[in-house]
């Protein structure tokens, strides 16, 4: 049986770069660091960066795939304010309702839509069994 996230890997340019921008913009705590990699943990995440400078990344900028981490609801101005004032590129959110929470959608220096969001996935479940009557609950 599957029992968590093991650790999530993303492939960069620059891993310099986003070295910088997973340490001093998300202070994510780096443990290691090698010429084509680096190892960080987030809260409890692992999370890895594996350099690949020659490959094609226009792609990822169509998707919504995307990765969340939770983040006080008391600290979410304090927290776009911060990626602003770091220049980060923040991404205009979909329209939501309050109870769906707050969230703020930006990207890495490669593209990768990163959310810091103020929900639980209590309040995303109660909220759709609220307002979706076409999804269908197996809890």
């Amino acid at each position: 049986m599957i029992q968590s996230i093991n650790h999530v890997t993303y492939s960069v340019s620059d891993l310099k770069k986003s070295i910088v921008f997973y340490k001093d913009i998300l202070k994510a705590r780096i443990l290691v660091e090698s010429d084509n990699t680096a190892y960080f943990t987030i809260g409890d995440l692992w999370l890895a960066l594996n350099e690949e400078k020659d490959i094609p990344r226009n792609e990822i900028h169509y998707s919504y795939t995307h990765m969340a981490f939770t983040i006080n609801e008391s600290e979410f101005d304090i927290w776009y304010q911060w990626l602003k004032d770091n220049n980060v590129s923040i991404l205009k959110g979909r329209n939501r309702d309050l109870r769906d929470k707050k969230s703020i959608y930006f990207t890495d220096p490669d593209g990768h839509k990163l959310e810091l969001h103020t929900g639980t996935l209590q309040d995303r479940l109660d909220f759709y069994k609220e307002e979706k009557q076409h999804m269908k609950f197996y809890i």
